[in-house]
């Protein structure tokens, strides 16, 4: 069989049965036996054959497949996919990828999709202009997640920033602090509002709203760390996981002890987070319940809900070993 792919009929001579039964058995049909069954699957497997699923869409009207773009400059994103998967199997659906990369710009992750006849799109925090986002919901389902500012054609599943910014804050200022400073997104989705959101806490509280320049990744966190270390604050809110852990290096590089010199907290609770020589304190947005919601929205889109809906989620705190009392 070197060189083909297997196919029904192949199966069937190999099992000794009709081509039909094979296709029953391959389709987990009613009307074969339990013994030719087994037969089937056993010469199925010795031939190496799998199902064309392209011959079984194109003979189909439907693809029951959900398109998910995703960067993959985010690590929080792997952890959404992941759970995005066995969101869409317990539906009956399948996912299907397409990533954010550099070269590989958002809209054309979102074409790829739609050549594939995906149904409808999860777009994992879209940074396209919500007139972009609204030409695709014209044309199928889209959900917006991580999201939420993308006007009334989409639909939103997002985690609220407001609340999770409040509890970071009321975590650190229970333990003392009152110099806190906040290394925002840059221009990353979710960064204006989690600016805001701490620079409204702050004041409400009558402290002083520190805001220093960062972004999404690492080497942001650094940068901001060493600008950090001129006027050193007592505890900093970071962006994102990621962000925080350049912060967390940048002191610890200058001899800085995390949490007892300075308390550093995070965003996401992604698999940085949890790493053992970590243990940061983060503010977890759930990603196996965003996912799951996302997917629940796109399906119930497709099969029957026609109006839009933005739906939040409250995260929750996860307290490790970053944050403390303050020093002295």
């Amino acid at each position: 069989m070197t060189g083909k792919r297997p196919t029904l009929m192949d199966v069937a001579e190999a099992a000794g049965v009709s081509r039909a039964l094979v296709s029953i058995v391959m389709r987990d049909a009613p009307g074969a036996s339990e013994a030719t069954r087994l037969k089937v699957q056993a010469a199925a497997r010795e031939l190496g054959y799998r199902p064309d699923s392209r011959a079984r869409l194109l003979r189909s009207s439907r693809t029951r497949l959900l398109g998910l773009s995703f960067s993959t400059a985010q690590a929080f994103h792997a952890e959404i996919v992941d759970a995005a998967y066995a969101g869409a199997m317990i539906r009956g659906y399948d996912i299907a990828l397409s990533a954010v990369a550099n070269g590989r710009p958002e809209a054309r992750a979102v074409e790829s999709l739609l050549d594939l006849g995906c149904e409808a799109l999860i777009m994992i925090s879209p940074a396209l202009p919500p007139e972009e986002l609204a030409g695709y919901a014209a044309r199928l389902p889209v959900i917006s997640l991580l999201r939420d500012d993308v006007g009334d054609s989409l639909d939103s599943v997002s985690s609220d920033d407001h609340a999770g910014i409040h509890l970071a804050v009321e975590h650190l200022v229970s333990l003392g602090h009152r110099r806190i400073a906040h290394v925002d997104g840059g221009q990353a989705v979710s960064s204006a509002q989690r600016r805001a959101a701490f620079q409204a806490e702050m004041t409400s509280r009558g402290l002083d709203a520190r805001v220093v320049a960062g972004g999404p990744t690492e080497e942001d966190g650094l940068r901001a760390g060493r600008e950090l270390q001129q006027d050193l604050p007592t505890a900093v809110v970071a962006f994102n996981d990621r962000c925080a852990l350049g912060v967390w290096e940048s002191f610890r590089a200058a001899g800085l002890r995390v949490p007892d010199d300075v308390s550093v907290l995070g965003y996401d609770d992604s698999q940085f987070a949890r790493l053992s020589y970590v243990q940061l304190s983060s503010i977890s947005q759930d990603a196996p319940l965003l996912a799951r919601a996302a997917v629940d929205r796109a399906v119930d889109r497709l099969e029957g809900t026609t109006s839009a809906a933005h739906l939040v989620r409250t995260p929750h705190l996860v307290v490790r070993e970053t944050t403390g009392r303050v020093p002295g």
